[in-house]
This record gives C-alpha cells, structure tokens and sequence, in this order.
C-alpha cells in the first residue's frame, strides 16, 4: 500500500518506485484495449488539475460522485481503506456507516487548499478484494459548487482501458503523475490482504509515500477509474511493501518498482438514492460486512 504519512498511525503501508524484475515470467492477463480505430483517432485529452482532491492528514483523496448523484446529495470522499484513521482493517473486515469527523483540505485548480471539509461518517471502507474508503460528507455538492466552485470528480461506471493515458493527482503531495494503464493484476497479494484486478501503471507512475488514495483519472473523459494504493517497493515477494502479482494458473510475478490502483467502477452500483452506499443493490459486488 502506499504509506500513510501521519506519526499517529501505522507506518506499515507502502509505495515504491522504479523499473521491475520478474520472479516468474508469466504472460500479462489479458484485459481490455482501445479498438485500433478508437486508439488512432483518440480525443483530445481533458484538463486534469487539483481541483476537487483532498488532502487526508496521512493520504490523499478526492470528492467524488457517481453519475446518477444529485446536487443536494451529501458528497462522498474516496480514498484507501489503509488510510482511515483507526488503521487498517484486518483481512475480511468490512466497515460500514462509522460516525467519523475527519477533516479534509479541499484543493483548488492550482493545487492551493480552498476550504476544509468534514465527515460525518465512514459509508465504507475495506481491504478484502480492494483498498477503499468512502466517507461521507456534512456538505452537499451543491453547497461545495456554490461557496467553493469546485465540483466533484465523476467515477467512471465501465471497466479502465489497458493502454488509457491517466494521471495520478495526489492532494497530499500537490503532485501530478502521468503514465498509462499497463494491465491487470488477476490478484495482488500484499502481506495479509489480497486484492483483485488491479491496475497496474507504467513505469513514469512511480508514486510515493502519501500519494495512497489519490484518484486515477482518464485524461480523455476526465473521469475517475481507480484509486491509487500500493508499489513493490524493494522486490521483495508478496510481502507488505512489496505486492506480487498472481495469475489464474497461481504462478507469482514480481514487479520492483511497479505501482498499482483499484478500479472504481464497481462501487458505481453500489451507491443508491441520496447516495448511500448500499450493498444489496442490484450489481453490487462491493464485500458485505
């Protein structure tokens, strides 16, 4: 996981950087890609700016909505379950609906802090199958649009692109990293957690300590496609820190300086009316407490 930076929490988590040797050659998982014709005549690429994450007192973050969310709708905050400030939840822990009155540093285009924002609870937060925290807000969208002029990032609802251009925009760090989607990991494994089709970046995403919970945006429709959360940081096998990749047929890859995000699209069908995150509805594949 990319490590949380506060004194106060656990300093276990991860993020590396640089180029990675592989413990076992395995071809990459077949995942989707840009038809040639789509590929050849991309669109031109979104402005991708800070405007809309936020800095956690250990991570980043971002105010995110899905697509059918409504101004008066409480916002929701997305970042990694390892970020919480209780600390990680353990391997099959779900956590859902805990009051929390977490603070948040609401950045501006430029990356200067506009307002700061607070929970009212945890809607969500694991580490079983992925790394997510989504905390709800005590202001609307509407309310942070109209005293703030900054609006929500929109989570994309459909599977990321292999070879898709993205940016990795950390509120923490006021930095912006650009690469693209290199593939899927089947599984990640790290330590004790596993975590399932995850992206993996190119090379030139090489984030760092802090940047856990920055959002992972298409630079074409300027929609959010995963969170970023973890690297291998020294080669080392599926151990904290150091995430290996295991495939269908169980042979496990090493890739040192490698980084990786989750995909968003899940929690898509999981948020309902008034944007409650709801785990019964229909498509929702979200682990259940």
């Amino acid at each position: 996981m990319n490590k949380p930076l506060a004194g106060a929490l656990l300093s276990v988590l991860l993020i590396g950087a640089g180029a990675a040797p592989a413990v076992a050659s395995a071809p990459r998982d077949a995942a989707p890609q840009a038809p040639a014709s789509a590929r050849d005549k991309a669109a031109p690429a979104v402005t991708v700016n800070y405007a809309g994450t936020v800095a956690l007192s250990n991570c980043s973050g971002s105010v995110v909505r899905a697509p059918g969310s409504q101004p008066n709708d409480p916002a929701l905050v997305l970042s990694n379950g390892h970020c919480l400030e209780t600390g990680f939840p353990g391997p099959g822990e779900v956590i859902k609906d805990q009051p929390s009155s977490r603070s948040f540093s609401l950045l501006g285009a430029s990356g200067s802090k506009v307002a700061t924002l607070r929970a009212s609870k945890v809607a969500y937060a694991t580490m079983t199958d992925t790394d997510i925290s989504i905390y709800q807000l005590t202001s609307t969208y509407a309310q942070i649009q109209s005293k703030y002029g900054i609006s929500a990032l929109t989570l994309n609802d459909a599977h990321p692109v292999q070879g898709t251009a993205i940016k990795v925009v950390s509120g923490y760090w006021k930095r912006t990293y650009s690469c693209n989607v290199d593939g899927f990991a089947y599984l990640l494994k790290e330590g004790s957690w596993t975590w399932k089709d995850s992206v993996r970046y190119t090379p030139s995403c090489n984030t760092i300590g802090g940047t856990s919970g920055s959002p992972v945006i298409d630079t074409t429709t300027g929609k959010v496609v995963a969170v970023n959360n973890t690297g291998n940081e020294n080669g080392e096998r599926c151990t904290e820190n150091n995430p290996c990749e295991v495939d269908q047929n169980g042979v496990v890859t090493v890739r040192e300086g490698i980084n990786y995000a989750q995909e968003t699209y899940i929690i898509v069908p999981c948020i309902g009316a008034g944007n409650k995150i709801d785990l019964t509805r229909p498509g929702c594949t979200l682990p259940k407490p």
